[in-house]
C-alpha cells in the first residue's frame, strides 16, 4: 500500500509486482508516479518528460508567429 503524493488517495500496489522506476498512474486522481524505493515502499510524482516530436512542433510554432508578428 503507497500513498499518492498529489491526492494523498490509498494506491495498493504489490511491491513484488513493481522495480524501482516503474511508472504508474494513481487510480483517483490520474497522476503519474515513479516507484522511488522497494522497501519501504515509496512513490513520488514522475518528472514530465517531452518526447523530442513535440518540443520540435513547438519550435516550429514559434517560428511561425514570429514570422507572422515581422509581417
Amino acid at each position: 500500500m503507497a500513498t499518492c503524493p498529489e491526492c494523498d488517495a490509498e494506491i495498493e500496489i504489490d511491491e513484488f509486482d513493481v522495480d524501482k522506476g516503474d511508472q504508474l498512474s494513481c487510480p483517483d486522481c490520474g497522476s503519474n508516479l515513479e516507484v522511488t524505493n522497494l522497501s519501504p515502499l515509496e512513490i513520488e510524482l514522475a518528472e514530465e518528460v517531452e518526447d523530442d516530436n513535440s518540443e520540435e512542433e513547438e519550435d516550429a510554432e514559434e517560428e511561425e508567429e514570429e514570422e507572422s508578428d515581422e509581417d
